[in-house]
């Protein structure tokens, strides 16, 4: 039997996956959470053999967890799904320890062989996220630019992104005019909007 977590924040989402892969004789659904927080303590009392994760849950995202995962149960498999296919999650998700990437609208048996083929060992992502994500290549923001981003994104002045981040104003300001620069946007507004959609974010 191939056991398998899933988290999902969408409690019928959640079910609907779980109703789906326990039709399959050799696959069975060990535990379901609904935020990122409990992934790795569930993964730690059921063992599962593939983790099938949202990208966006409340607490720890979907990546992060993803990334705990592995450190924790470093032989669960992880597999993202989600609704979200921007190319810039699936090399967040790879870069976490992800080895599948599927869509939520894909149809139910890819879902199913997913699973199957990352237990058996393979790699398993979306070919058209694929194909995007090689056109659009990775994210061109440092890890602080995404950081300011983010909490520019938020709303509140450049004092306040300086004091939440615990910079001052003059640095966010750079990474803000670099973000701005990089993402080809003319307002910060519109660069974390771009930097979201294209899930850099």
């Amino acid at each position: 039997m191939i056991r398998v977590l899933l988290a999902d924040d969408q409690a019928l989402i959640r079910g609907a996956l779980s109703a789906l892969l326990g039709l399959e004789s050799d696959i069975e659904v060990v535990a379901e959470v609904g935020t990122g927080d409990e992934v790795v303590p569930a993964a730690r009392r059921t063992l599962p053999d593939v983790a099938l994760l949202d990208v966006q849950m409340p607490g720890k995202d979907g990546l992060a967890a993803a990334a705990e995962l592995r450190e924790a149960v470093p032989s669960c498999r992880v597999v993202m799904c989600t609704t979200f296919g921007r190319p810039g999650y699936l090399a967040r998700a790879m870069a976490a320890g992800a080895v599948g990437f599927v869509v939520k609208d894909a149809p139910p048996e890819r879902l199913v062989d997913a699973v199957r083929r990352v237990h058996g060992g393979l790699r398993v992502v979306d070919p058209a996220l694929a194909a995007e994500s090689l056109a659009r290549g990775v994210s061109p923001l440092t890890d602080r630019e995404r950081e300011v981003l983010r909490a520019a994104g938020e709303g509140g002045t450049v004092a306040d992104v300086a004091r939440a981040l615990r910079l001052s104003d003059g640095t966010v300001r750079n990474h803000l005019s670099s973000a701005i620069g990089k993402t080809g946007a003319r307002t910060r507004a519109e660069a974390a909007r771009i930097a979201e959609d294209c899930g850099w974010l």
